[in-house]
C-alpha cells in the first residue's frame, strides 16, 4: 500500500462522526456507513453545523470548512468502501458483533487494507481471530470527544505486525494526534492506569474519610487535578464507569487492584448515573442545595507556635514546597541565626519559630510537640504508639505554596487540643484545613502513589512504554503530570514503602508494589 488516502469509518455515531471528521480535516476523503443511511447523514450534516460553529468564531475558515465537507462522503453499502486503505470500526462494544463485521470487511476489502477498531476495552487479539489475515487488524483507541481530544491509543493484538502498528502511529500522528503503542491488555492504558484514582476515592468514601465534595476539592487543588474522582464519575456516567472497571476486574482473574466497589454498584442498580440521569454521587437538579465542603478557614485563631523541623533531608526532596512555605513565614534573622522564641506576625496569628534540632526521630514538622508527619503508609495512630507522641499526618500537595487547602488526620489518641494546635499552625500559615478521619497514605498521596504503580506495573508486564503511558494520561484524561515522571519526583522508596505499609496495614494484596517499583526504588532510578 502505497499510502492511507481512503478512510472508511463504520458506526455514525458520536464517536465515529468524530472520527469522521479527525480524518476529513486532516485531508482524507471519508467514507462513513452506518446500517441507519439517515443516522450517517444526520451526523455528516452536525459536522458541517459544528465547523459552521468554528468559521464564525474564527477559529477555522471557510476554505478549510468546505474541504473537510467536501471529503465526507456516506454511503449505504458496505461493499462502496471495497477500495478503502484504513477501515475503522466505531460500533457497539459487543465482542460477537465486531467479529461478524470484520469477517465481512475481510471479506470485502483489499488484502493490504488496514483494519481498525476503536473498541475502548474488547481484546484486539479477540477481534482479529475472525479474520483470515490478522496481522492487519489495529486498535485505534479515539477519546470522545474525538475533534478535540489529542489522544489516541494505537493497540497491537498478539498477531498485530509492526508494519500494521507503525501505519496506525503515523497515520494518527498526521491527524494530528498524540498516538501511544500498547500492547492488548485489559483496559489498554488509559482504562488500565486510571482505576486507581476511581478505586481509592471510592474506598475513603467507603470508610468515611470525607464526603464525595471535599474529596473533589481536595484532589482538585491538592493533587493538581482538573477534576475529581466522583465529578469525573458521574460526568462519564456510573454505568460506563463500573463496567470498565468489573471488565478489568474480570480479564485481570480478579485482581484485588481492581476491586468493583459495592457504592458504585448501588448507584448503578438506583438508576442513579450522574449527569445524564440528573443524579449520581451529586444532585444536578436546578434546586438542589450545594453540599457543603465544611472547611476549617485560614486565620480562623490565634496561636503562638514553638516550632521544629527534623530530618529535612528525608522531606525536603518532594515536599513541594512545603518546608519552604513554613521559612518564608519567619524572619531573616530568625532563618539566619536558628535563634530561638522569634515571633512573626501572620495575620490575626502568630508563629514563633525555634532551632532545627539533631537528627532524631520522624522525618516531621513539630508544632508544640504535635509531629506534623507527610504520610506514607502508617495511620496517625500507628506513628503516635511508635514515638509516644501526639501526631498529625499532613496529604501531599503537588506544591503546597499554591494549594489553597491541606488536609490533615489526627491520630486517635491526641487531645482535641493537640488536633488544634496542628490545624491552628496551618491556618495560620493561610490555608484552608480539611479534617481528615485517621486514615494510612490518606487521600491524595494515596491515590498518585497507586497510579504510580499501576504504570510500572503495566510497564513491567511490556504492556506499554513508560514514555508512552505518561503521554496517554496526560494527554488523554489530562492528568497534571504523567504517573512515570511524577514517581520519579516524590521517590520510588518514598512510593514502594508507602504500598509496603498498605499493604501490611490491610494485609490484603490490593497494595503490592510491582517488582519494577521495588528495582527503581532499590537503584534511585533516573528517568531519561
Amino acid at each position: 500500500m502505497a499510502g492511507i488516502q481512503h478512510v472508511a469509518v463504520i458506526g455514525a455515531g458520536a464517536m465515529g462522526a468524530g472520527i469522521a471528521q479527525v480524518a476529513a480535516q486532516a485531508g482524507f476523503r471519508v467514507s462513513l456507513f452506518d446500517l441507519a443511511v439517515s443516522q450517517a447523514e444526520q451526523a455528516v450534516q452536525r459536522i458541517a453545523d459544528a465547523l459552521d460553529k468554528r468559521v464564525a468564531r474564527g477559529k477555522l475558515s471557510a476554505t478549510e470548512r468546505d474541504g473537510t465537507v467536501s471529503r465526507l462522503h456516506c454511503v449505504s453499502q458496505l461493499a462502496e468502501i471495497a477500495d478503502a486503505d484504513l477501515v475503522i470500526e466505531a460500533i457497539v462494544e459487543n465482542l460477537a458483533v465486531k467479529q461478524s463485521l470484520f469477517r465481512d470487511l475481510a471479506a470485502i476489502c483489499r488484502e493490504d487494507c488496514l483494519l481498525a477498531s476503536n473498541t475502548s476495552s474488547i481484546s484486539i487479539t479477540a477481534i482479529a481471530s475472525a479474520v483470515n489475515r490478522p496481522e492487519r487488524v489495529v486498535g485505534l483507541h479515539f477519546f470522545n470527544p474525538a475533534p478535540v481530544m489529542k489522544l489516541v491509543e494505537v493497540i497491537r493484538g498478539i498477531a498485530t505486525s509492526a508494519q500494521t502498528a507503525q501505519i496506525a502511529l503515523d497515520w494518527a500522528r498526521q491527524c494530528g494526534k498524540q498516538a501511544v503503542l500498547a500492547r492488548s491488555t485489559p483496559g489498554f492504558i488509559v482504562n488500565r492506569i486510571a482505576r486507581p484514582f476511581y478505586a481509592e476515592a471510592l474506598r475513603a468514601l467507603e470508610v468515611q474519610v470525607a464526603e464525595p465534595v471535599q474529596l473533589d476539592y481536595l484532589m482538585r487543588h491538592a493533587g493538581g487535578f482538573n477534576m475529581g474522582p466522583f465529578e469525573l464519575m458521574d460526568l462519564i456516567g456510573h454505568d460506563v464507569n463500573y463496567a470498565v472497571t468489573c471488565s478489568v476486574f474480570e480479564a485481570c482473574y480478579q485482581d484485588r487492584r481492581y476491586l468493583p466497589s459495592l457504592i458504585q454498584k448501588e448507584l448503578v442498580d438506583a438508576g442513579y448515573l450522574g449527569r445524564k440521569t440528573g443524579k449520581g454521587f451529586y444532585d444536578y437538579a436546578e434546586d438542589a442545595p450545594q453540599p457543603a465542603l465544611n472547611l476549617l478557614l485560614p486565620g480562623a485563631g490565634a496561636c503562638q507556635s514553638s516550632l521544629a523541623a527534623r530530618k529535612l533531608g528525608q522531606w525536603l526532596p518532594a515536599d513541594h514546597g512545603l518546608l519552604e512555605l513554613v521559612a518564608n513565614q519567619l524572619t531573616l534573622e530568625a532563618k539566619a541565626t536558628n535563634a530561638t522564641d522569634v515571633t512573626v506576625a501572620t495575620g490575626s496569628a502568630q508563629l514563633a519559630a525555634v532551632t532545627f534540632p539533631a537528627e532524631s526521630g520522624p522525618a516531621c514538622l513539630e508544632v508544640n510537640g504535635v509531629l506534623l508527619v507527610p504520610t506514607r503508609g502508617e495511620s496517625a495512630t500507628m506513628l503516635a504508639a511508635r514515638f509516644q507522641q501526639p501526631v498529625v499526618t499532613v496529604d501531599y500537595c503537588r506544591d503546597y505554596r499554591l494549594s489553597p487547602v491541606i488536609a490533615l488526620a489526627p491520630a486517635a489518641q491526641n487531645t482535641q487540643e493537640q488536633t488544634r494546635q496542628a490545624i491552628v499552625f496551618f491556618q495560620a500559615l493561610g490555608k484552608q484545613v480539611l479534617l481528615l478521619k485517621d486514615y494510612p497514605g490518606m487521600v491524595v498521596w494515596r491515590t498518585v502513589a497507586m497510579l504510580v504503580n499501576e504504570t510500572l506495573d503495566l510497564a513491567n508486564k511490556g504492556g506499554a512504554s513508560l514514555a508512552d503511558i505518561d503521554t496517554a494520561m496526560c494527554f488523554g484524561v489530562n492528568y497534571p503530570q504523567g504517573p512515570a515522571a511524577w514517581g520519579c519526583q516524590l521517590g520510588w522508596s518514598a512510593i514502594c514503602d508507602t504500598l509496603d505499609g498498605l499493604t501490611a496495614f490491610y494485609g490484603e494484596e490490593r497494595y503490592r508494589p510491582s517488582p519494577m517499583l521495588r528495582e527503581f526504588a532499590m537503584i534511585n532510578k533516573e528517568l531519561v
